[in-house]
């Protein structure tokens, strides 16, 4: 639509414009996040025809409450349109999560920009559209570059591997055959669970199959709870200052974190600190620790960690769930209970960890959350802080508050649930949405660093097995039990190895760091909770599939264009992806093909398979429901 400078007042769309902006050099496009100090530019082109006579870029620090207002300069005339620019040091704004708006007079008036997608913006009458992003982080502590380009395997402790017979404490039902499939679920949705059925998988079971894993390429191990639970899950956390029987001991867990590092294996815990158990040292309700509970007496050393409604039947929960009690995090003693000195964080690092992952960190307060990074930090200056956030981390807002997470002194990356719905979506269904959303959107708005630290994962202890969520019937209309039961097809099954190749080379070729889900390298098969949570199928593992996941993991550690190369996407439709990592010494590319027909792809230079080893010249064929992962030895560019 062309502008008529006679329009009325409540006319909004203009013609489109452009911003071609940099990040220390680097395009807009691919970076919207910036170190403090880093000098950061903008070029806009806007059609002559609006009769713009004065411009200035607005930027809102929301972080700080501020704004800036800076003019753009007329530069030159480039076909229809005229080029402004502007450039600045980011010291002018500031750390925080920035928002920019061009503002403009015209000959109607003052217009603003409203971002439509990519470097597109049109202009509008209507003040408050949807900005531009620049995130400003001034980063505290060293980037955990130890742990690039590895790999992060998440064990559901009680389900993987037994090692020395432990007797299950009272209450506990122990399934004694590892390999009866045995599950307790609810028969409907929110029923009571007891979620007492072990299988006895323990720390030492860990320790004992550090080869297996260490033959994977894995350098990093996500271990779910481990201190005293009355439950599978140890979610509820009962004390933190004692490792779950069950699992072992402290003995138990330093052995397990010394052999690990002999093998350039480092063990990150999940830390549960937003709630604790209704059964535990802190709340005690059914009285079974001597200690005297929240729920016993008003005057408990623990009453002011709860918030209590009607007492002691009516407090606040997670999710309204009665046996886990939300903490107050914000009152002095609970805070200072785990991350003041000789607290939990300090305890736990002095065991040797790598780090810790935080459950629902949607939960915690950002203050809280700086605090365990400073004590993790003082133990051991390379370790990493993960959170369990499931959006764009960026500019995530968790009950009405902006939180901190990527301005530095906070996180080093999360779980990366973006990027996992943007794999399934485009291999099972053709769906390329997520995945260009997760691309032009989710990638350029985190920082580098954390960036190439993310958890990129295609499923968890939270979600369907990957397997059944890339080639299983949807769980839709079906019972728990009919779920507990379901299984692929042998035609599914066969297509759903396919995928699981084409969806491990994308979270292994994408910056971060792949994330292997116990059992999912040998075809493990399962709905949510607690269908996901099977034992490890030892002696009857997927072997193919196996050996697949075995020659990433060596083509990861021989690759150092994969640790912090940069990325680049070339094609994405309904049939095919293709991008690349390159450095100043290497270019890498992955074609997945989830077609029904052979593509073909043409080069100039010599390519090297990376799984099967083998050179070839000028041409790569990638099989119906396939990938190929290559280098090029070529400065050139491809061609199609």
């Amino acid at each position: 639509m062309s502008l008529d400078l006679h329009m009325t007042s409540d006319s909004l769309l203009y013609p489109l414009c452009r911003i071609v902006g940099r990040v220390a050099g680097e395009s807009y496009l691919d970076r919207r996040a910036a170190e403090l100090g880093e000098r950061v530019s903008f070029s806009l082109e806007i059609p002559r025809r609006c009769g713009v006579s004065e411009l200035q870029l607005r930027i809102f620090n929301e972080t700080r409450g501020e704004s800036l207002f800076l003019p753009l300069v007329w530069r030159r005339r480039i076909g229809a349109s005229d080029r402004y620019e502007i450039s600045f040091d980011t010291a002018r704004l500031g750390v925080g999560l920035c928002f920019l708006t061009v503002i403009c007079e015209t000959p109607i008036g003052r217009v603003y920009s409203e971002r439509l997608s990519g470097d597109c913006f049109r202009l509008t009458e209507c003040d408050g559209g949807r900005a531009f992003q620049l995130l400003v982080s001034r980063f505290l502590y060293p980037a955990p570059e130890r742990y690039y380009g590895g790999i992060v395997y998440q064990i559901f402790v009680d389900r993987f591997a037994r090692g020395e017979d432990r007797t299950p404490p009272s209450g506990m039902e122990l399934v004694s055959d590892w390999n009866e499939l045995r599950l307790e679920y609810p028969p409907y949705p929110g029923a009571p669970m007891k979620n007492n059925i072990v299988y006895g998988g323990n720390l030492d079971g860990i320790r004992l199959k550090l080869d297996y894993l260490a033959e994977l390429g894995v350098s990093l191990l996500y271990l779910t709870p481990i201190f005293s639970s009355p439950s599978n899950h140890k979610y509820d956390t009962a004390d933190y200052e004692t490792i779950d029987p069950l699992f072992g001991d402290e003995e138990s867990l330093r052995r397990l974190i010394d052999e690990a590092e002999q093998k350039g294996i480092g063990i990150i815990l999940d830390g549960v600190f937003n709630h604790t158990g209704s059964d535990s040292v802190y709340f005690n309700q059914k009285g079974r620790f001597p200690s005297v509970g929240a729920a016993e007496s008003p005057e408990s050393p623990y009453y002011s960690w709860y918030r209590f409604y009607d007492y002691p039947s009516s407090y606040e929960c997670w999710w309204n769930i009665d046996i886990l009690p939300r903490i107050r995090l914000d009152e002095p003693s609970c805070a200072e209970y785990f991350v003041g000195d000789g607290g939990i964080i300090e305890r736990l690092a002095s065991f040797g960890i790598a780090g810790m992952r935080l459950d629902v960190a949607d939960e915690l307060p950002d203050e809280f959350i700086e605090n365990i990074k400073r004590r993790l930090h003082e133990k051991n200056p390379e370790s990493l802080l993960y959170g369990e956030v499931w959006e764009d981390a960026s500019n995530k807002i968790a009950y009405d508050t902006r939180k901190r997470y990527y301005l530095g002194s906070e996180l080093d990356g999360v779980m990366n649930y973006p990027l996992r719905r943007a794999v399934l979506g485009f291999l099972r269904d053709g769906d390329v949405s997520l995945m260009r959303y997760f691309v032009d959107e989710v990638m350029p708005n985190t920082p580098k660093r954390i960036l190439h630290a993310q958890m990129n994962l295609i499923g968890t202890h939270d979600t369907p097995r990957a397997m059944t969520a890339l080639a299983g019937d949807p769980p839709d209309g079906h019972t728990n039990a009919e779920l507990f039961s379901m299984k692929l097809s042998s035609e599914q099954y066969a297509l759903g190895i396919k995928r699981m190749k084409q969806a491990m080379a994308i979270i292994s070729f994408m910056p971060g760091l792949p994330m292997i889900y116990y059992g999912d390298e040998v075809g493990m098969q399962g709905y949510s909770d607690p269908f996901n949570r099977l034992p490890f199928p030892w002696g009857k593992e997927d072997l193919e599939l196996l050996s697949f996941y075995q020659r990433i993991g060596k083509w990861r550690r021989r690759r150092a264009v994969l640790r912090c190369g940069e990325f680049s996407l070339h094609r994405l439709d309904t049939e095919c992806m293709i991008c690349e990592r390159f450095d100043r010494n290497e270019r890498a590319f992955l074609i997945v093909n989830r077609s029904e027909t052979t593509f073909e792809q043409s080069f100039d230079g010599e390519i090297r398979n990376l799984i099967e080893g083998r050179k070839a010249r000028d041409k790569i064929l990638v099989e119906p429901n396939g990938f190929a992962l290559f280098t090029l030895h070529s400065p050139r560019k491809s061609r199609r």
